[in-house]
C-alpha cells in the first residue's frame, strides 16, 4: 500500500505522480474505516484530502507554515506527517486531538478549534516573517462557511498592506459556481499569473508613476478601466477589490491542477486568494449526500452510514421539540442561529416556520444583535448556540441586549465538558462569563422536564434570559419533582439531612448519586437543585445557614466566576457558621477524552465527590 509509505513529514514527495490519486483513495479508505469505528469529523476530512496533499506536494509544513481554520479538517494533514499509526487514539484520552495542536506536532502551526481565525494567524506569521527576515511560505485555509464570519474579511482588509507573499486558500464546497465563469476564471489566472504578465504589469505601472503630474492620474484611470472590465468576468473581484490577488476557481479534488496554481501563488508578491472548489464527504455516499450529519459523526455502519448506537433523546432534542411546539403558539417566536441548525436542533422549526428561522452564518456577534434588533419590533427571539461559541458575542450580550434589557432568550447548547472536541470545545466558562452581565437570569435544568419549564417560562419574561444544558443524553431520573419554575427560586428535592448538596444542572444528577453514597457511609445529605445562578436564591441560603453545617456545591464549570464563588460570597458576607465546599471544575484549558474520563480527573464525578466530602468532613 501507497499509504505505508508515508512515516513522517516529506514522505509524499516521494510517491510517482502517477500514483497520488491512488494514495488519495487509500487515505480516504482509511478515514472511512477509522472514523466508523471511532467517530469524528468525517465529511469535512473526505473534502479536502486532495487539497491537502497538493499543499505538501508545494509546501514543507516542518518549515512553511499551514494553518487551517477552525481545524477539523486536519485529519490528512495528521496523516501526512507522520501521525497515522496513532490514529486508533484519535480524539480519546491522551490521543491524538481532532484539530491540530502544536504541542502534538511542529507541523501542526496554529490550535484551532473555532472558526474564522486562520486568515489573521497567517496575516500575523507573514508579518512576523518580514520582520524577522526569515524566509517561509504562509497559507491559511479557510472554507467558505467561516467566510460568512466577519473577523475572515477584517484580516482581507488588512492583508492589502502586505507587500509579500501570502497565501489564502479558499475551500469552497457550495458547488455554486457555473462552469462558464469558472471556464473564464482558469484562462484569466494563468494569464495574469505568468511572470511575463506580472514583470509587464509592474514595470509599466512604475513608469507611468515617474511621469510628472499626470503620471499618477494615469495609472489610477488605468486601474479604473482595468477593474470595471474584471467586474463582468471574475468571479473574485470583492478579494481583488480588497487588494487580495483572486486565482481560480480549481478543481479541489485534482491534486496535479492544485499543485500548479500553488505553486503559481507561491511567486506572488503581496496576499493572493486561491480559490478551489471541492465536494464536502466526497468519496463516501452518505456523507457527500447527508455532509451535516456527518460532521462530528458518532461510530457508524461503514456500509449504509447508519450510526450503530440507537440514542435517548438529548436535551438538544427537547430542545427541538418544545421550540416546535411553541412555534405553533406564538406567531411571534423566532429562532436565530450561527451556521448550526443542525447541531442545535433547529431543523425541524426551520421547515415549520421558514420565515422565522434565521441562520445568520458563522457570525455570533451579528446573531446577538439582530436578535436585539428582532425584540425592538415585538419579537421574541430565542438564540440558539454553542457554549464555546457564544463567548465570541460577549460584547454584544453585554451592550446590545442586557444594557438595553431586551427580551432575548440565550438557549447555550453543549454546556460543560463535551468531551472528545476537546479544549476549544469545553463549555465550561458560560457561567462565568455571564454572570458579570447585569439584568440577565441564568438558568440551567436538572432533565428533561425541567428544560421544557424553563424554556417556556423565559418566553414568557420581559428580560434576557440564558438556559444552559449540556451534550448528550438528557436525565430522565427526578420526574416527581417538577415544581414550577419561579424567577431566582430553588427546588429543594431532600430536605432532611446535616449536610447540603447545592447543585445546579447537569450536577443534580450527582447530588443524587453522591446522597446515596454519603447515607451509606453513615452521613445524610439534603439536596436542593438551585435552578437559577443568577439571581441566586438568597431567601432559601438563607434558611439553609441555620439548618445545615456544612453547604457543598456542585457545578460543570471552572471554579472562578462561577456558581460556587457567587454561593460562597454570600455565604461568607452574611456570616455563615458552617463550613463550605466548592465542587467545580478547575482554572484550566480541558483536553479531549470521554466526558466519563475527564469528570474523574476533575474529581467531579460522583465518587470523588464523596470521598472529597468525607475528607472534608474529617
Amino acid at each position: 500500500m501507497l499509504l505505508e509509505q508515508i512515516q513522517k513529514t516529506g514522505d509524499v514527495r516521494n510517491i510517482k505522480k502517477e500514483d497520488l490519486p491512488l494514495l488519495a483513495e487509500e487515505i480516504r479508505e482509511f478515514l472511512i474505516d477509522t472514523l466508523s469505528e471511532n467517530g469524528g469529523h468525517l465529511a469535512s476530512n473526505l473534502g479536502v484530502v486532495e487539497l491537502t496533499i497538493a499543499l505538501h506536494l508545494v509546501f514543507d509544513p516542518a518549515k512553511d507554515r499551514l494553518i487551517w481554520d477552525v481545524g477539523h479538517q486536519c485529519y490528512t494533514h495528521k496523516i501526512l506527517t507522520g501521525r497515522k499509526e496513532e490514529f486508533d487514539t484519535l480524539r480519546k484520552y491522551d490521543g491524538l486531538c481532532g484539530f491540530p495542536r502544536r504541542d502534538e506536532s511542529p507541523c501542526d502551526a496554529f490550535d484551532t478549534g473555532h472558526s474564522t481565525t486562520s486568515i489573521s494567524a497567517g496575516l500575523g506569521m507573514a508579518w512576523g516573517r518580514e520582520l524577522s527576515n526569515e524566509e517561509f511560505s504562509v497559507v491559511s485555509v479557510i472554507g467558505d462557511g467561516s467566510l460568512t464570519g466577519g473577523m475572515a474579511y477584517e484580516a482581507i482588509n488588512n492583508a492589502a498592506a502586505l507587500k509579500k507573499n501570502f497565501i489564502i486558500v479558499l475551500n469552497d464546497n457550495n458547488m455554486s459556481i457555473s462552469e462558464n465563469v469558472g471556464g473564464m476564471s482558469k484562462a484569466l489566472s494563468k494569464v495574469r499569473t505568468s511572470s511575463g504578465y506580472l514583470d509587464l504589469k509592474e514595470g509599466v505601472m512604475n513608469s507611468l508613476e515617474k511621469i510628472p503630474i499626470y503620471g499618477d492620474r494615469l495609472v489610477a484611470s488605468i486601474r479604473r478601466t482595468k477593474s470595471g472590465i474584471k467586474q463582468l468576468v471574475i468571479p473574485g473581484m470583492i478579494f481583488e477589490e480588497m487588494g487580495v490577488m483572486y486565482l481560480g476557481p480549481v478543481d479541489g479534488h485534482d491534486i496535479f491542477a492544485m499543485e500548479k496554481i500553488f505553486r503559481e501563488a507561491a511567486t506572488v508578491q503581496g496576499p493572493v486568494l486561491v480559490h478551489v472548489m471541492t465536494h464536502k464527504g466526497n468519496g463516501f455516499l452518505p456523507a457527500m449526500r447527508h455532509p451535516a450529519r456527518f460532521h462530528g459523526a458518532e461510530p457508524f455502519d461503514k456500509e449504509v452510514g447508519i450510526p450503530l448506537k440507537n440514542k435517548e433523546p438529548s436535551y438538544t432534542d427537547i430542545f427541538s421539540t418544545v421550540m416546535r411546539k411553541m412555534g405553533e403558539r406564538d406567531p411571534k417566536l423566532c429562532a436565530v442561529t450561527a451556521a448550526m441548525m443542525d447541531g442545535t436542533g433547529l431543523k425541524r422549526f426551520h421547515n415549520m416556520f421558514p420565515e422565522r428561522f434565521f441562520d445568520v452564518g458563522i457570525a455570533e456577534e451579528h446573531a446577538v444583535t439582530f436578535a436585539a434588533g428582532l425584540a425592538l419590533r415585538g419579537m421574541h427571539p430565542v438564540v440558539c448556540i454553542y457554549s464555546s461559541f457564544l463567548q465570541r458575542a460577549y460584547d454584544q450580550i453585554m451592550e446590545d441586549v442586557c444594557q438595553q434589557n431586551l427580551p432575548v432568550v440565550f438557549a447555550i447548547d453543549r454546556a460543560g465538558i463535551v468531551g472528545s472536541d476537546g479544549a476549544t470545545h469545553q463549555g465550561i466558562y458560560d457561567l462565568s462569563y455571564l454572570s458579570t452581565i447585569p439584568n440577565l437570569t441564568i438558568m440551567a435544568p436538572k432533565n428533561k422536564w425541567e428544560l421544557s419549564d424553563m424554556i417556556k417560562f423565559a418566553l414568557e419574561q420581559e428580560s434576557p434570559m440564558a438556559i444552559r444544558y449540556p451534550r448528550g443524553e438528557a436525565y430522565t431520573g427526578l420526574k416527581e419533582c417538577r415544581a414550577s419554575i419561579e424567577l431566582g427560586k430553588a427546588e429543594s428535592i431532600h430536605k432532611k439531612g446535616d449536610i447540603l448538596l447545592f447543585a445546579i444542572g447537569s450536577m443534580v444528577k450527582t447530588a443524587e448519586e453522591v446522597r446515596d453514597s454519603l447515607e451509606e457511609k453513615g452521613v445524610k445529605a439534603a439536596v436542593t437543585n438551585a435552578r437559577f445562578v443568577k439571581p441566586l436564591d438568597t431567601e432559601y441560603l438563607k434558611k439553609a445557614m441555620k439548618s445545615y453545617s456544612a453547604i457543598v456545591t456542585l457545578e460543570e464549570n471552572v471554579a472562578t466566576g462561577g456558581f460556587g464563588q457567587q454561593v460562597g460570597m454570600f455565604l461568607y458576607e452574611n456570616g455563615y457558621k458552617g463550613r463550605f465546599l466548592r465542587k467545580s471544575l478547575p482554572d484550566a484549558f480541558i483536553p479531549h477524552g470521554s466526558v466519563d474520563r475527564l469528570l474523574l480527573d476533575a474529581r467531579l464525578d460522583g465518587k470523588s465527590v464523596t470521598e472529597d466530602i468525607l475528607e472534608f468532613l474529617k
